[in-house]
């Protein structure tokens, strides 16, 4: 809110943005070093704000349930509740600003914080609140050094030579041998001379680690190859919302004879989509499948299923984008006011298969995460699947500006002088590989309780 507010301010207070000017005018003044400051410190504030929130709930959210139907439910419903605020953002808000004023679009959006963060302290004292237990990710590096450091020490196949106390609690101690699975990780676990106390503690957590410990790393390696098939899925989708507004302006967007959808609310189309995708699957599609096959859809089949749409929306993409270019928008005869006459709604079929695309593996993701990953690190599980969009939305700008210097499909000047086509068919390869990749992964991956994954997807 922090951020909001400084954006806020930079549009309410004259001191703190430049002057006003003619567009082009060469009497124009650069906004000043403490202008840019307080506007760059707003927008870092709202990214950490976004960050520390949107996808900590989801998991917060989801800890309040002991049925892991009733949390699948739950991410379903957050999930549709975050694509309906990014809606009423990208159409509502947008409107105040561009029609009434920024300073007017940011007091909406402070308003709507403020009210959120009431509902939320409001029932605070009803929230389960999970125990803290220090930093997951220093008990993940525990085991990483501690397995190092015992490199040169012979396995063992009894289980009594493993450190099985788990923080003292009795009732989730494992006397077992550590897995096979990456068997060099079981040194960590590994007791030797000097390790323990006489009461049996670990002396230096840098050198011995629980079983425990060891094959909750051992999860996150497993699942890793999956996670990475997540990051290469929003590849092309980068790659498409990169174009699609480019795409908009050269097409008749024009609703009746008055409204004109404007290029950049084209992804609005994407939002309704996984929206409306997203209730269906829960109240209709989920249930009479179930009913049907008396076999629940899992996490995996879902993420695949989501896979499916996103190759397919990048073959319509190719397909839209041939046509588009062969209206030949550089003959005055066949176009209107500059544009092609070619409506805009032609956009619409890919962007809502990658809305429907989305509804699968975006919540598919949500689920699996919470349901695979270690208890410590639940809260954070979720965020797995940010870091997979967010690194994939930066590998698309590296994709592009790949083919760019490689070939002369994507012009400086303009997109109807290149190949955007060519462009959407290797997007369309290099996810139909992926989602050949993923069937491979999700065949031999193993679900840490299959009965917990069927109830997950039961109408999740």
């Amino acid at each position: 809110m922090q951020g909001i507010v400084l954006l806020l301010l930079t549009a309410a207070v004259n001191q703190l943005r430049p002057p006003t000017c003619e567009r082009g005018s060469i009497m124009c003044k650069n906004p000043s070093q403490v202008q840019f400051s307080v506007l760059y410190l707003g927008l870092v504030l709202a990214c950490l704000g976004t960050a520390g929130s949107r996808f900590t709930i989801a998991p917060m959210g989801a800890h309040q349930f002991d049925n892991p139907k009733h949390q699948g439910i739950f991410f379903n419903w957050y999930i549709f509740t975050m694509y309906i605020a990014n809606i009423i953002s990208s159409t509502a808000i947008v409107y105040v600003e561009e029609n009434v004023g920024w300073a007017w679009g940011f007091t909406a959006c402070v308003l709507a914080n403020v009210l959120g963060l009431a509902i939320f302290v409001s029932g605070y004292r009803f929230y389960r609140v999970g125990e803290k237990k220090g930093s997951p990710f220093r008990s993940l590096a525990h085991v990483v050094v501690a397995a190092i450091s015992k490199r040169k020490n012979d396995l063992s196949l009894k289980s009594e030579d493993y450190y099985h106390d788990l923080l003292g609690d009795a009732t989730t101690t494992v006397e077992k041998t550590p897995t096979r699975f990456f068997r060099f990780l079981n040194r960590a676990a590994l007791r030797t001379v000097g390790d323990t106390t006489s009461d049996g503690s670990i002396i230096n957590p840098w050198r011995l680690c629980t079983v425990q410990q060891v094959e909750d790393l051992k999860t996150l390696i497993k699942i890793f190859p999956i996670w990475l098939s997540g990051l290469i899925l929003s590849i092309p989708i980068g790659i498409q919302m990169s174009f699609i507004i480019f795409q908009a302006k050269t097409m008749d967007a024009h609703l009746g004879s008055r409204f004109k959808i404007p290029a950049a609310s084209m992804q609005v189309f994407t939002l309704f989509s996984t929206s409306i995708t997203i209730v269906t699957l829960d109240r209709l599609v989920f249930p009479l499948w179930q009913k049907l096959t008396q076999k629940p859809l899992t996490p995996l089949q879902r993420v695949g299923t989501g896979h499916f749409f996103t190759v397919l929306s990048m073959a319509i993409s190719a397909i839209v984008e041939s046509k588009r270019l062969r209206m030949d928008s550089k003959n005055p005869e066949n176009q209107i006011h500059g544009v092609i006459p070619m409506s805009v709604f032609w956009l619409v079929p890919q962007l809502a298969s990658v809305g429907i695309a989305e509804a699968f593996h975006f919540a598919g993701q949500v689920a699996l995460y919470y349901q695979e990953f270690p208890e410590t690190l639940k809260s954070t599980s979720t965020a797995a699947v940010a870091m997979s969009i967010g690194g994939a939305f930066y590998l698309s700008n590296v994709v592009i500006d790949l083919i760019r210097r490689a070939t002369g499909w994507l012009p400086p000047d303009s997109i109807d002088n290149g190949r955007l086509d060519n462009v959407y068919w290797v997007a369309c390869t290099m996810g139909a590989i992926n989602y050949v990749y993923f069937l491979v992964c999700a065949s031999l991956y193993k679900y840490q309780n299959s009965e917990k994954a069927a109830h997950y997807s039961n109408r999740s």
